[in-house]
Protein backbone atom coordinates (compact mmCIF):
# COMPACT_ATOMS: atom_id res chain seq x y z
CA UNK A 1 0.00 0.00 0.00
CA UNK A 2 1.02 3.60 -0.53
CA UNK A 3 -0.28 6.95 0.70
CA UNK A 4 -0.57 10.12 -1.36
CA UNK A 5 -0.20 13.25 0.76
CA UNK A 6 -0.69 16.92 -0.02
CA UNK A 7 -1.70 20.12 1.75
CA UNK A 8 -4.23 22.65 0.52
CA UNK A 9 -5.29 26.16 1.48
CA UNK A 10 -8.03 28.28 -0.08
CA UNK A 11 -8.06 26.74 -3.55
CA UNK A 12 -11.50 25.15 -3.49
CA UNK A 13 -12.34 25.62 -7.19
CA UNK A 14 -9.04 24.24 -8.44
CA UNK A 15 -9.02 21.51 -5.80
CA UNK A 16 -12.30 20.13 -7.15
CA UNK A 17 -10.78 19.77 -10.63
CA UNK A 18 -7.64 18.15 -9.21
CA UNK A 19 -9.63 15.61 -7.19
CA UNK A 20 -11.75 14.79 -10.23
CA UNK A 21 -8.51 13.77 -11.93
CA UNK A 22 -7.50 11.72 -8.87
CA UNK A 23 -10.72 9.74 -9.29
CA UNK A 24 -9.37 8.51 -12.63
CA UNK A 25 -6.11 7.16 -11.19
CA UNK A 26 -5.28 3.51 -11.71
CA UNK A 27 -4.83 1.82 -8.36
CA UNK A 28 -1.58 -0.05 -7.67
CA UNK A 29 -2.07 -3.74 -6.86
CA UNK A 30 -1.25 -3.06 -3.22
CA UNK A 31 -3.89 -0.29 -2.96
CA UNK A 32 -3.59 3.34 -1.97
CA UNK A 33 -4.85 6.02 0.38
CA UNK A 34 -5.15 9.79 -0.08
CA UNK A 35 -4.45 12.18 2.80
CA UNK A 36 -5.33 15.83 2.24
CA UNK A 37 -4.45 18.36 4.92
CA UNK A 38 -6.75 21.38 5.04
CA UNK A 39 -4.34 24.08 6.20
CA UNK A 40 -6.70 26.60 7.81
CA UNK A 41 -8.73 27.26 4.66
CA UNK A 42 -11.42 29.93 4.86
CA UNK A 43 -13.16 29.23 1.55
CA UNK A 44 -15.21 26.20 0.50
CA UNK A 45 -12.32 23.72 0.75
CA UNK A 46 -13.95 21.67 3.51
CA UNK A 47 -17.13 21.19 1.43
CA UNK A 48 -15.13 20.20 -1.65
CA UNK A 49 -13.17 17.61 0.33
CA UNK A 50 -16.31 16.21 1.96
CA UNK A 51 -17.91 15.73 -1.47
CA UNK A 52 -15.13 13.31 -2.48
CA UNK A 53 -15.30 11.02 0.55
CA UNK A 54 -17.34 8.45 -1.35
CA UNK A 55 -15.25 8.67 -4.53
CA UNK A 56 -11.71 8.44 -3.16
CA UNK A 57 -9.90 6.53 -0.37
CA UNK A 58 -9.70 9.89 1.36
CA UNK A 59 -8.70 10.93 4.87
CA UNK A 60 -8.97 14.61 5.73
CA UNK A 61 -6.66 16.18 8.31
CA UNK A 62 -7.13 19.68 9.74
CA UNK A 63 -4.03 21.74 10.56
CA UNK A 64 -4.77 25.22 11.97
CA UNK A 65 -1.17 26.47 11.91
CA UNK A 66 -0.59 28.13 8.54
CA UNK A 67 2.43 26.78 6.67
CA UNK A 68 2.83 23.98 4.14
CA UNK A 69 5.40 22.08 6.18
CA UNK A 70 3.29 22.30 9.33
CA UNK A 71 0.49 20.75 7.28
CA UNK A 72 2.64 18.01 5.77
CA UNK A 73 3.99 17.06 9.18
CA UNK A 74 0.42 16.76 10.45
CA UNK A 75 -0.47 14.53 7.51
CA UNK A 76 2.53 12.27 8.11
CA UNK A 77 0.90 11.15 11.36
CA UNK A 78 -1.73 9.18 9.43
CA UNK A 79 0.12 7.83 6.37
CA UNK A 80 -0.04 4.09 5.79
CA UNK A 81 1.93 1.65 3.70
CA UNK A 82 5.57 1.52 2.72
CA UNK A 83 5.64 4.46 0.28
CA UNK A 84 4.58 8.07 0.84
CA UNK A 85 3.85 9.97 -2.37
CA UNK A 86 3.99 13.76 -2.04
CA UNK A 87 2.36 16.21 -4.39
CA UNK A 88 0.54 19.57 -4.45
CA UNK A 89 -3.05 20.77 -4.68
CA UNK A 90 -2.52 22.15 -8.20
CA UNK A 91 -1.23 18.97 -9.84
CA UNK A 92 -3.01 16.81 -12.42
CA UNK A 93 -1.48 13.30 -12.52
CA UNK A 94 -1.53 10.94 -15.46
CA UNK A 95 -3.78 7.93 -14.89
CA UNK A 96 -0.89 5.48 -14.37
CA UNK A 97 1.07 7.80 -12.05
CA UNK A 98 0.81 5.69 -8.90
CA UNK A 99 1.33 2.44 -10.80
CA UNK A 100 4.61 3.77 -12.21
CA UNK A 101 5.87 4.98 -8.81
CA UNK A 102 4.94 1.67 -7.18
CA UNK A 103 6.73 -0.24 -9.94
CA UNK A 104 9.88 1.85 -9.48
CA UNK A 105 9.88 1.38 -5.70
CA UNK A 106 9.60 -2.39 -6.08
CA UNK A 107 12.15 -2.61 -8.90
CA UNK A 108 14.78 -0.49 -7.12
CA UNK A 109 14.76 -1.54 -3.44
CA UNK A 110 18.11 0.16 -2.73
CA UNK A 111 16.64 3.62 -3.41
CA UNK A 112 14.66 5.64 -0.87
CA UNK A 113 13.61 8.64 -2.96
CA UNK A 114 11.71 8.64 -6.26
CA UNK A 115 10.90 11.61 -8.47
CA UNK A 116 8.76 11.72 -11.58
CA UNK A 117 8.38 14.03 -14.55
CA UNK A 118 6.55 17.35 -14.12
CA UNK A 119 5.20 19.11 -17.19
CA UNK A 120 3.39 22.47 -17.32
CA UNK A 121 -0.36 22.84 -17.65
CA UNK A 122 -0.82 26.46 -18.70
CA UNK A 123 -4.00 28.35 -17.84
CA UNK A 124 -3.13 30.74 -20.68
CA UNK A 125 -0.63 30.31 -23.54
CA UNK A 126 2.89 31.12 -22.30
CA UNK A 127 4.27 34.41 -23.66
CA UNK A 128 7.45 34.33 -25.79
CA UNK A 129 9.55 36.13 -23.13
CA UNK A 130 9.40 33.06 -20.87
CA UNK A 131 12.16 31.56 -23.01
CA UNK A 132 14.54 34.06 -21.40
CA UNK A 133 14.67 32.14 -18.12
CA UNK A 134 14.81 28.67 -16.61
CA UNK A 135 11.26 27.46 -15.99
CA UNK A 136 12.38 24.85 -13.48
CA UNK A 137 12.76 26.93 -10.31
CA UNK A 138 10.00 29.31 -11.33
CA UNK A 139 7.19 26.87 -12.08
CA UNK A 140 8.59 23.65 -10.58
CA UNK A 141 8.97 21.88 -13.92
CA UNK A 142 11.50 19.09 -14.47
CA UNK A 143 13.99 19.64 -17.31
CA UNK A 144 13.43 17.56 -20.42
CA UNK A 145 16.98 16.17 -20.40
CA UNK A 146 16.43 14.01 -17.30
CA UNK A 147 16.16 10.34 -18.21
CA UNK A 148 15.13 7.26 -16.28
CA UNK A 149 17.79 6.31 -13.78
CA UNK A 150 19.73 7.20 -10.68
CA UNK A 151 20.06 10.85 -9.71
CA UNK A 152 23.50 11.49 -8.20
CA UNK A 153 23.63 13.52 -4.96
CA UNK A 154 24.43 16.68 -6.92
CA UNK A 155 21.13 16.29 -8.79
CA UNK A 156 18.86 15.14 -5.96
CA UNK A 157 17.10 18.52 -6.04
CA UNK A 158 15.75 17.60 -9.48
CA UNK A 159 13.23 15.55 -7.50
CA UNK A 160 10.54 18.16 -6.91
CA UNK A 161 7.57 18.56 -4.60
CA UNK A 162 4.69 18.07 -7.07
CA UNK A 163 5.91 14.57 -7.93
CA UNK A 164 8.04 12.72 -5.40
CA UNK A 165 7.88 9.63 -3.22
CA UNK A 166 9.83 8.68 -0.11
CA UNK A 167 9.82 5.33 1.64
CA UNK A 168 7.57 5.63 4.68
CA UNK A 169 10.13 4.00 6.97
CA UNK A 170 12.12 7.25 6.78
CA UNK A 171 9.24 9.23 8.27
CA UNK A 172 8.60 6.53 10.85
CA UNK A 173 12.19 7.01 12.00
CA UNK A 174 11.24 10.57 13.01
CA UNK A 175 12.25 12.59 9.94
CA UNK A 176 9.97 15.58 9.40
CA UNK A 177 9.74 18.65 7.17
CA UNK A 178 11.42 21.84 8.41
CA UNK A 179 8.61 24.25 9.44
CA UNK A 180 10.91 27.27 8.95
CA UNK A 181 11.02 26.87 5.18
CA UNK A 182 8.42 26.58 2.46
CA UNK A 183 5.11 28.33 1.72
CA UNK A 184 3.70 30.23 4.69
CA UNK A 185 1.75 33.37 3.86
CA UNK A 186 3.03 35.71 1.16
CA UNK A 187 6.66 36.03 2.31
CA UNK A 188 8.76 32.93 2.85
CA UNK A 189 11.89 31.04 1.93
CA UNK A 190 11.26 28.54 -0.86
CA UNK A 191 12.45 24.97 -0.62
CA UNK A 192 9.92 22.92 1.32
CA UNK A 193 10.82 19.58 -0.25
CA UNK A 194 14.31 20.56 -1.42
CA UNK A 195 15.51 20.96 2.16
CA UNK A 196 14.41 17.47 3.20
CA UNK A 197 15.89 15.95 0.02
CA UNK A 198 19.29 17.53 0.72
CA UNK A 199 19.11 16.31 4.30
CA UNK A 200 18.27 12.75 3.24
CA UNK A 201 20.98 12.78 0.58
CA UNK A 202 23.58 13.76 3.19
CA UNK A 203 22.43 10.75 5.23
CA UNK A 204 23.17 8.47 2.28
CA UNK A 205 19.68 7.97 0.83
CA UNK A 206 19.68 7.52 -2.94
CA UNK A 207 17.26 8.94 -5.52
CA UNK A 208 15.81 7.49 -8.73
CA UNK A 209 14.05 9.39 -11.54
CA UNK A 210 10.89 7.66 -12.81
CA UNK A 211 10.45 8.98 -16.32
CA UNK A 212 6.97 7.52 -16.87
CA UNK A 213 5.45 8.80 -13.61
CA UNK A 214 4.05 12.03 -15.04
CA UNK A 215 2.06 14.89 -13.55
CA UNK A 216 1.05 18.27 -14.97
CA UNK A 217 1.64 21.31 -12.74
CA UNK A 218 -1.03 23.96 -13.18
CA UNK A 219 0.46 27.37 -14.03
CA UNK A 220 -2.05 30.08 -13.17
CA UNK A 221 -2.54 33.17 -15.34
CA UNK A 222 -1.37 35.42 -12.50
CA UNK A 223 1.96 33.56 -12.42
CA UNK A 224 2.73 34.31 -16.06
CA UNK A 225 3.72 37.81 -15.08
CA UNK A 226 7.16 39.35 -14.78
CA UNK A 227 6.41 40.93 -11.41
CA UNK A 228 5.29 37.61 -9.94
CA UNK A 229 8.35 35.85 -11.31
CA UNK A 230 10.74 38.48 -9.94
CA UNK A 231 9.15 38.12 -6.50
CA UNK A 232 9.63 34.38 -6.87
CA UNK A 233 13.35 35.07 -7.32
CA UNK A 234 13.45 36.69 -3.87
CA UNK A 235 11.84 33.63 -2.26
CA UNK A 236 14.19 31.36 -4.21
CA UNK A 237 17.24 33.25 -2.92
CA UNK A 238 15.88 33.15 0.63
CA UNK A 239 15.46 29.39 0.43
CA UNK A 240 18.95 28.65 -0.81
CA UNK A 241 20.46 30.94 1.83
CA UNK A 242 18.66 28.96 4.51
CA UNK A 243 19.49 25.55 3.03
CA UNK A 244 23.15 26.34 2.37
CA UNK A 245 24.11 29.14 4.79
CA UNK A 246 27.34 30.93 3.97
CA UNK A 247 29.71 30.86 6.96
CA UNK A 248 31.69 33.85 5.63
CA UNK A 249 29.65 36.76 6.92
CA UNK A 250 30.28 40.45 7.34
CA UNK A 251 27.80 42.49 9.37
CA UNK A 252 25.60 39.39 9.36
CA UNK A 253 25.44 39.28 5.53
CA UNK A 254 27.19 36.76 3.24
CA UNK A 255 30.35 38.48 2.03
CA UNK A 256 29.84 37.68 -1.63
CA UNK A 257 26.70 39.85 -1.69
CA UNK A 258 28.77 43.01 -1.20
CA UNK A 259 30.50 42.13 -4.48
CA UNK A 260 27.69 40.49 -6.43
CA UNK A 261 24.84 42.93 -5.81
CA UNK A 262 26.66 46.00 -7.25
CA UNK A 263 27.89 43.87 -10.16
CA UNK A 264 24.35 42.72 -10.95
CA UNK A 265 23.01 46.26 -10.61
CA UNK A 266 25.60 47.37 -13.18
CA UNK A 267 24.44 44.65 -15.57
CA UNK A 268 20.90 45.97 -15.26
CA UNK A 269 22.07 49.45 -16.26
CA UNK A 270 24.02 48.10 -19.24
CA UNK A 271 21.13 45.92 -20.43
CA UNK A 272 18.74 48.87 -20.13
CA UNK A 273 21.13 51.17 -22.02
CA UNK A 274 21.53 48.62 -24.83
CA UNK A 275 17.76 47.97 -24.99
CA UNK A 276 18.22 44.25 -24.32
CA UNK A 277 14.98 43.18 -22.58
CA UNK A 278 16.13 39.54 -22.27
CA UNK A 279 19.40 40.46 -20.58
CA UNK A 280 17.61 43.05 -18.45
CA UNK A 281 15.08 40.55 -17.16
CA UNK A 282 17.73 37.92 -16.40
CA UNK A 283 19.79 40.51 -14.52
CA UNK A 284 16.76 41.62 -12.51
CA UNK A 285 16.00 37.97 -11.67
CA UNK A 286 19.55 37.47 -10.43
CA UNK A 287 19.51 40.70 -8.42
CA UNK A 288 16.26 39.68 -6.72
CA UNK A 289 17.75 36.28 -5.94
CA UNK A 290 20.66 38.03 -4.22
CA UNK A 291 18.24 40.30 -2.36
CA UNK A 292 16.52 37.16 -1.13
CA UNK A 293 19.82 35.86 0.23
CA UNK A 294 20.35 39.12 2.12
CA UNK A 295 16.82 39.06 3.56
CA UNK A 296 17.16 35.48 4.79
CA UNK A 297 20.60 36.15 6.25
CA UNK A 298 18.97 38.82 8.43
CA UNK A 299 16.20 36.38 9.42
CA UNK A 300 18.74 33.70 10.36
CA UNK A 301 20.81 36.19 12.37
CA UNK A 302 17.71 37.26 14.30
CA UNK A 303 16.82 33.64 15.01
CA UNK A 304 20.35 32.96 16.26
CA UNK A 305 20.15 35.96 18.59
CA UNK A 306 16.80 34.78 19.92
CA UNK A 307 18.12 31.28 20.51
CA UNK A 308 21.20 32.62 22.29
CA UNK A 309 19.01 34.83 24.50
CA UNK A 310 16.80 31.88 25.41
CA UNK A 311 19.82 29.73 26.21
CA UNK A 312 21.15 32.43 28.53
CA UNK A 313 17.76 32.82 30.21
CA UNK A 314 17.50 29.08 30.81
CA UNK A 315 20.94 29.11 32.40
CA UNK A 316 20.07 31.86 34.88
CA UNK A 317 19.39 30.75 38.50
Amino acid sequence: MLTVLFATRNRAALLRKVLDTFCELQSPNSGWKLVVVDNASTDGTSHVLASFRSRLPLQIVLEPTVGKNHALNAGLQVVEGDLTVLTDDDVFPRADWLVQLRKAAETHPDYSIFGGAIVPRWEIPPPPWLQWIDLGPIFTITPEWIKEGELPPAHVTLVQGPNMAIRTIIFRSGVRFDPFIGPSGSSYAMGSETEILLRLSRLGHRAWHVQNAVVAHFIREEQVNQGWILQRAVRYGRGWCRMAPNSKLWLGIPRHLFRDIPKQAARIVVAWALSRPDSLFRARWRLNYLRGEAIEAHVLARQRRTTAHLDLSIGEP
